[in-house]
């Protein structure tokens, strides 16, 4: 009788181990059919396989439907983002040259005697044309950044021939309007895109002009444990306080502001920018004392 019940303890200790075996085998062929399907997704290469619904298999099921629910959803995107560039495209190329005409045909009749209402005028078309011209530029290069369709390349580099390209750019913009536009000499480094930065900060530099009447805009650099700081600091006219979380929205005009150079899109663009090479803007202004952008760049 006791041997029985030893042989009966074997056979259950036996079955037992079979048991975990083939649920251990089972397990594995799903870890490693749903490896297989994450490994197949993340390519992009993703394609729906059917599966019988024993217990082990519906987990295999439901992941391959929500994979074959998300590659769809990606393709329609990417999809969508093609459809976009070409749209982007289209305008740029489309408005382009009737702006650029719009500019050259008041130029031309700038030059033939004018009556004083008549010039000023057209001195108004150009300067709405310029502004429109800017405004589309403005758009689709935001339109790129924001869509994924325009990526940006940082790289360490030096900062001074950036700064350098900045002040050839804008020097005779601040001459008409009788404003020094200084730059400090710097050996510092960051890590950027020097295109897209040299656009970031140039459009601070822009409207640091636009609103400063005398005075001065004055860029300088330092470095920081993490990140190189640029201050693009002038004397104009300053950002109330209640304004100053407004002025990085997209079309934010201040009520303040009477004449009619900007269209507030500029600083909107430079923070995409900057945020996009893992940096950040901070303001520091006060009402006719003048204002200060500070731009940290990783380094």
């Amino acid at each position: 009788m006791s041997k029985f019940i030893v042989v009966l303890a074997l056979i259950s200790i036996i079955v037992a181990f079979i048991v975990v075996l083939i649920n251990h085998v089972r397990t594995k062929r799903t870890m490693d059919t749903l490896e297989k399907m994450i490994d197949s997704a993340a390519d992009g290469e993703y394609s729906e396989t059917k599966f019988d619904e024993s217990r082990l298999s519906a987990l295999e099921t439901k992941f391959s439907n929500y994979l074959s629910s998300s590659s769809t959803s990606s393709k329609n995107i990417m999809k969508e983002k093609e459809k976009i560039k070409t749209l982007i495209s289209d305008i740029s190329h489309q408005t382009k040259t009737p702006i650029s005409n719009l500019i050259l045909y008041s130029e031309l009749i700038e030059e033939e005697d004018l009556s004083e209402d008549m010039r000023s005028n057209v001195e108004a078309i150009k300067q709405q044309a310029e502004k429109l011209e800017f405004l589309i530029k403005s758009l689709v290069k935001l339109s790129r950044l924001e869509n994924g369709i325009l990526n940006l390349s940082p790289r360490k580099e030096e900062i001074q021939p950036m700064l350098q390209d900045i002040y050839e750019r804008y020097i005779s913009k601040a001459s008409e309007k009788n404003l020094e536009l200084n730059i400090e000499k710097t050996t510092s480094k960051a890590t950027f895109d020097r295109k897209w930065t040299t656009e970031a900060l140039g459009n601070i530099v822009d409207n640091a002009i636009k609103y400063t009447n005398t005075g001065e805009i004055t860029i300088n650099v330092k470095e920081y444990e993490i990140f190189t700081r640029i201050d693009i600091s002038d004397t104009g006219i300053g950002i109330a306080e209640t304004e100053q979380a407004e002025v990085f929205s997209r079309f934010y005009r201040s009520q303040s502001v009477h004449n009619d150079e900007g269209v507030g899109i500029g600083l909107y663009l430079t923070r995409e920018i900057i945020s996009s090479e893992g940096g950040y803007i901070k303001l520091t202004s006060e009402l006719g004392e003048g204002s200060t952008f500070s731009v940290y760049i990783p380094r």
